[in-house]
C-alpha cells in the first residue's frame, strides 16, 4: 500500500532522514567523515567515513549495534539541546573529531564512546559517573571533554581515568552548557572549548538563578509534576553568562569584561593566534570582539561593530586566516559583505550569508545574488572571488586541505553532496526518500517592493476554472520560504493538490535582500509582514485571473502561525480563514534576545508591543466591518519555546468577545512539528478545516 504524502512526510523527517549532513574533512584532505541514515525512513543516524585514496566507504558507528536499548534514554539537557538545534533525527546526531581526524567521541543515550577511524574497530564504550553531554576531543586526541551534573569533566583516553575539572558552585549553575538564549537565538549550541595545544579549556558558567521560571504541565497526565523552566521572557533578566579558563594543572583564569554592559556571550574562538570572545549588550547595537590574555583573562577590543538598530550575529566569524588576519562579516554600503583586515571583499551585489570555513588564506562563504537562492564562494588574497557552485539552488558546503564537500540542491533536484579534490569529483549516495510528487513552483517578483513570491498550482488544474487561495508563509525574521530548493516546496505543492492555488511570498524581514530589508520590522512585527503578504496576494492575483480573492485562507507555524491569525483578525476583508501553529500572541511572552531585537525592551518601547500583539485585534467584537473568520489554532503542550500559554490566553481573549474559534491542543508535543500518524493527520484536518471555511470542493480523484 502507498503512503500518503503526509505521513511520508512524517516519516522521513520531510525528507531529510538518509540524507549526508554534519561533514569534517581531514587536514590533508583525504578523509571525510559525515552523519547520514540507513534510510529514508531510519530516523537513526549514523557516523561515516569516506576515504578518497580508496573511493571507499565505511561505516563507523551503527547505534543499534552500540546501545541495545529499544527507545534512547536521552539527559533532559540533551533533549534540550536537539529541542533548540530543532533536531528531529536520533542515534549520532553529533560527534567531535580530533585535529588530525583520526578519531571521533559522540554520546548516545548519555554513554560516551570513542571511534578509531583507521583501525577498523567497533566504537569502545567509555565508562562514566552520569550522563555525558557534548563530548568533544582535545586536538591531539588525547583527553575527552564533557558536561555531566552541572559541572565539566575531562576523560584521559589512554590511562582510562576521568577527572572533574570543575563542578557546579550553586543549585542554579551549569558548566560547560549552553543557556536558553545562546542556544535559541544566537546559534551558539556548545558551552566549552578546547585550546589548541590541549592543556586548558575554556568554559561558559551559567547562572540561571536571575531567570524566571515557567512551568510546562502535561495536562493529559495530571499525576505527573509540572516541569520547571528557566525562560528569560522579554523585559526579564537573563542568566548570568561568564567565562573561565581552565588548566588541566587545575589553575582558573576567570575571563574579564564589562558584563554589565555587555551580558550576551555570543561566540568564542580560540585558535593558533589565541583567544577572543564576541559579546553583545542587551540592545544589541554593538557586537564586540575581545582578545583575550590566557595568563591573565584580561580582555582588549579587536574589533567593534554597531548599528542604531541592531547588529546581526553572523555565522562563522570572527575568525582569523592562517596569518593572523581577522575576518568578519559587516553591514557596509547597503549590503552583508565579507571584511578582511577591516576591509570589503565582496561586492554590494552579493549578501554574504556565512563563513563556512578558512582553509590556510583561503575562505569559503555562501552568498545570495538573489533572495531565493545561496551560492557557495571563495575569496583569497591571490585569486579575489570565485563562484564554486552552479547559479541556481542552494549550495553549502566545507573546505579543508584543498578539499571541497558541496552539498547542493534546486528546484528539481533534491540534496546531494560531491567531494571535489584535485580536480576529481566523489559523490557520498544519499539515501533519501522520494516524496512522489513534484512541486511545479513558479517563482517571481510581487507588488511595490518586488517580494519574492512562489506559486504552486494544483497538478490537475486547468485554466479557467477558478481556485481558492492558501497563503502559506513564514514571513518573519530569520527564516525563508521562498527558496529555490525542491523541498522547500513540497508541503504547499501537496495543498495546491487539494484544491488550492498556493502562494508563498517572503516580506519585510526576511534576510537575503540585505540590511535595510530586514530592519524594515523593527518596533513592528505585525503591519509590515501582513501588508507585504496582502501586496503578494493582489499581484499575483492580475497574473493568475483564476484565482478567486473571495476565498483566501492561510496557514503558518511559529512565527507565520502568528501572521495568520494576525491577518484574519485585522484584515478579515482580505483573507477568511485561517490556521495558525504555536503562534506567538503576545511578545511579553516571547525570549530576550528575539524579541528586543526586533521591539526594543517592553519598558521603553511598549507601544512597539502594543501594535505587534494579537490581543487588540481579538478583543474586538464581530462587526459587519470586522466580522469574524474561521481560526483554528494549534499548539504543543510541552512548547518549551512558544509556550502554549500564548494560543490559551488569545483563545480566552476570544472568547470573551465573542469570537467563536477552534483549538487543537497537542499533548507531549514541543515546538518542532509532532511526528507520524500525529504529524500525518494535523496536516489532513488542516485541509477538512480550510476546505470547510472556504467551501472547496475535494480534489479530482
Amino acid at each position: 500500500m502507498t503512503e500518503s504524502f503526509p505521513r511520508l512526510q512524517a516519516r522521513t523527517r520531510r525528507f531529510t532522514l538518509g540524507a549526508p549532513r554534519g561533514v569534517t574533512i581531514s587536514p590533508d584532505g583525504g578523509r571525510v567523515v559525515f552523519l547520514r541514515s540507513r534510510g529514508g525512513t531510519d530516523p537513526v543516524t549514523c557516523l561515516w567515513t569516506y576515504e578518497l585514496s580508496s573511493g571507499e566507504e565505511r561505516l563507523v558507528a551503527d547505534p543499534r549495534e552500540l546501545d541495545t536499548t529499544a527507545e534512547e534514554d536521552l539527559p533532559a539537557e540533551e533533549r534540550a539541546r536537539r529541542e533548540r538545534a530543532r533536531e528531529q533525527a536520533g542515534g549520532v546526531v553529533g560527534y567531535a573529531t580530533d585535529r588530525a581526524v583520526t578519531s571521533a567521541c559522540f554520546a548516545l543515550s548519555g554513554q560516551l564512546y570513542l571511534a578509531d577511524f583507521a583501525g577498523g574497530l567497533s566504537p569502545r564504550l567509555i565508562e562514566t559517573d552520569g550522563a555525558v553531554i557534548d563530548p568533544r576531543l582535545d586536538p591531539s586526541g588525547a583527553r575527552i571533554a564533557f558536561a555531566s551534573g552541572g559541572g565539566l569533566h575531562v576523560h584521559l583516553v589512554a590511562g582510562g581515568t576521568t577527572e572533574t575539572l570543575v563542578s557546579p558552585d550553586g543549585e542554579n549553575v551549569t558548566w560547560g552548557l549552553a543557556d536558553f538564549a545562546a542556544a535559541e537565538e544566537m546559534n551558539r549550541m556548545r558551552g566549552y572549548w578546547w585550546s589548541p595545544d590541549g592543556d586548558a579549556l575554556v568554559a561558559a558558567r551559567v547562572d540561571e538563578s536571575p531567570v524566571r521560571r515557567w512551568h510546562i504541565a502535561d495536562p493529559a497526565n495530571p499525576d505527573r509534576t509540572p516541569t520547571a523552566v528557566a525562560y528569560p521572557a522579554a523585559g526579564t533578566p537573563n542568566a548570568a553568562v561568564t567565562l573561565e579558563i581552565i588548566r588541566l594543572d587545575g589553575k582558573r583564569v576567570p575571563v574579564t569584561w564589562d558584563v554589565a554592559a555587555n551580558e550576551y556571550l555570543a561566540d568564542v574562538v580560540w585558535d593558533a593566534h589565541g583567544l577572543m570572545i564576541v559579546v553583545q549588550p542587551r540592545d544589541q547595537k554593538a557586537l564586540r570582539t575581545l582578545a583575550v590574555d590566557v595568563a591573565t583573562g584580561e580582555t582588549t577590543p579587536l574589533d567593534e561593530r554597531t548599528d542604531p538598530i541592531w547588529v546581526e550575529i553572523v555565522p562563522g566569524v570572527p575568525a582569523r586566516t592562517g596569518d593572523g588576519t581577522l575576518v568578519q562579516i559587516d553591514d557596509r554600503d547597503g549590503a552583508r559583505r565579507l571584511v578582511v583586515g577591516g576591509g570589503p571583499v565582496t561586492p554590494t551585489s552579493l549578501q554574504v550569508r556565512s563563513l563556512l570555513d578558512i582553509d590556510d588564506d583561503t575562505l569559503l562563504l555562501t552568498a545570495s545574488e538573489a533572495p531565493e537562492t545561496i551560492g557557495l564562494w571563495t575569496w583569497s588574497a591571490s585569486a579575489g572571488l570565485t563562484r564554486l557552485s552552479p547559479e541556481g539552488g542552494l549550495h553549502s558546503g566545507r573546505l579543508t586541505g584543498g578539499t571541497l564537500a558541496r552539498s547542493s540542491t534546486d528546484l528539481d533536484s533534491p540534496s546531494s553532496m560531491t567531494v571535489v579534490a584535485d580536480g576529481v569529483e566523489h559523490v557520498i549516495p544519499s539515501f533519501a526518500a522520494d516524496p512522489g510528487l513534484a512541486p511545479s513552483v513558479t517563482l517571481l517578483r510581487a507588488g511595490p517592493r518586488e517580494l519574492s513570491t512562489a506559486v504552486l498550482l494544483p497538478s490537475w488544474w486547468e485554466p479557467g476554472t477558478p481556485l481558492p487561495v492558501l497563503m502559506d508563509p513564514y514571513g518573519g525574521p530569520h527564516a525563508q520560504r521562498v527558496l529555490a530548493a525542491r523541498n522547500a516546496h513540497l508541503t504547499s505543492q501537496w495543498f495546491a493538490d487539494q484544491g488550492f492555488a498556493v502562494v508563498v511570498a517572503d516580506g519585510r524581514g526576511t534576510p537575503g535582500r540585505g540590511p535595510e530589508f530586514e530592519r524594515a520590522v523593527h518596533l513592528d512585527l505585525a503591519q509590515p509582514v501582513l501588508d507585504d503578504q496582502i501586496d503578494a496576494l493582489r499581484d499575483v492575483a492580475t497574473r493568475y485571473p483564476d484565482l478567486d480573492l473571495d476565498r483566501v485562507g492561510i496557514r503558518g507555524w511559529s512565527f507565520g502561525g502568528y501572521l495568520a491569525a494576525l491577518a484574519v483578525l485585522r484584515r478579515p476583508d482580505v483573507f477568511h480563514a485561517a490556521v495558525a501553529g504555536a503562534p506567538v500572541t503576545d511578545w511579553r511572552l516571547y525570549d530576550t534576545h528575539y524579541t528586543e531585537r526586533y521591539l526594543g525592551h517592553p519598558d521603553t518601547e511598549p507601544a512597539a508591543y502594543e501594535r505587534s500583539s494579537l490581543f487588540t485585534d481579538a478583543a474586538v467584537p464581530p462587526s459587519e466591518d470586522r466580522p469574524n473568520r474561521p481560526l483554528m489554532l494549534i499548539h504543543g503542550l510541552a512548547d518549551d519555546n512558544v509556550v502554549a500559554a500564548h494560543t490559551l490566553r488569545l483563545s480566552s481573549a476570544l472568547l470573551a468577545a465573542g469570537r467563536a474559534h477552534e483549538v487543537l491542543p497537542l499533548s507531549g508535543v514541543t515546538h518542532m512539528t509532532p511526528q507520524e500518524i500525529v504529524a500525518e493527520n494535523l496536516l489532513l484536518l488542516q485541509v477538512e478545516f480550510l476546505r470547510e471555511a472556504l467551501g472547496v470542493p475535494a480534489p479530482p480523484s
